[in-house]
């Protein structure tokens, strides 16, 4: 009898030694670089119960690569044009106060392929946010490119790419369906890989503009002997 008591307080220590081992705590905050379990890919696991998956590239065998954009702040014309021509499916990360009166233009970028996603209100680091006001800038944001576009964004980045545990919980009950991150930059030479998402960053008026910018990464794209993909199309 002692043994077997002996044995049954064993396997109930190792159970609970098992389980604790098992729980993953509440992430303070996360972003590009940050622990790798909270990056999945939308084919992947399952995240936790309530919280948005977080994708910084797209598990396919196809050969893609995704083309986003940041803020809205650059508005040339030459843009919509390539975008047309080239028939370039683009995903637009749009901030409504950097945006600014320039929604026309996105409309017509729209009109032409391009997606319209959301990039929060005022461009406020949400980590150690509470709730309240990171719920605020990503369900007003939700609001105002519904109002504008007529349609309600699936997918989310956040300000500079960082977000928190509140970050992916405002997210889902906001209607979104994913937080998206990027693997690779057009300011990056490192080869490029099928699935990798390309952030192609606000413009800086020092340096060439978003046209020539984004013609540099499609020789990138196609020197690698890929194409570019629809984002949501895969997400």
């Amino acid at each position: 009898m002692r043994l077997r008591a002996a044995g049954a307080l064993a396997l109930t220590a190792a159970l609970l030694t098992g389980c604790a081992q098992s729980v993953d705590p509440a992430d303070p905050a996360e972003g590009p670089g940050k622990r790798a379990a909270g990056r999945v890919s939308p084919h992947g696991p399952e995240t936790d119960q309530g919280l948005v998956p977080v994708v910084d590239r797209v598990r396919t065998e196809d050969k893609v690569v995704f083309l986003t954009y940041d803020d809205g702040a650059e508005k040339d014309p030459r843009f919509v044009g390539m975008v047309r021509e080239r028939r370039l499916p683009v995903s637009m990360f749009l901030t409504d106060s950097v945006v600014g009166p320039g929604y026309g233009h996105f409309a017509r970028l729209q009109s032409v392929g391009a997606s319209i996603q959301n990039h929060t209100l005022d461009h406020t680091a949400l980590p150690g946010l509470p709730y309240a006001g990171q719920r605020a800038e990503i369900c007003g944001q939700q609001d105002k490119l519904k109002s504008r576009f007529g349609i309600r964004p699936r997918l989310f980045r956040p300000p500079h790419g960082r977000y928190d545990t509140t970050t992916r919980r405002a997210a889902a009950d906001c209607g979104l369906s994913a937080i998206v991150l990027w693997t690779s930059a057009d300011t990056d030479d490192t080869p490029l890989q099928p699935g990798d998402i390309i952030l192609i960053g606000p413009d800086d008026p020092t340096g060439p503009p978003l046209w020539e910018r984004t013609e540099r990464v499609l020789r990138r794209v196609e020197g690698a002997g890929l194409r570019v993909g629809r984002l949501e199309d895969y997400v």
